[in-house]
């Protein structure tokens, strides 16, 4: 699931996957704005199926928060 999340990220934030690593976080990249946070977050529910809360939307912002919201839905 991890690889997924990361091409997923990747994609979304215009960027290599190389630059998605596992203690990526919003607060140290350019790339994650706003805008490319729920466009992350919609790719992240089509792709896995599952609606995340607004309150763990706003939780989301490394990449282990991602990956733990997930787990927790699937």
């Amino acid at each position: 699931m991890n690889e997924e999340v990361k091409n997923i990220m990747a994609s979304v934030f215009k960027t290599r996957i190389e630059n998605i690593t596992d203690d990526l976080n919003q607060k140290n990249v350019t790339f994650w704005d706003s805008l490319r946070h729920l466009n992350l977050i919609i790719e992240l529910e089509e792709k896995f199926g599952i609606s995340f809360e607004p309150e763990e939307i706003s939780e989301m912002t490394t990449f282990e928060r991602v990956i733990f919201y997930i787990t927790k839905k699937i």
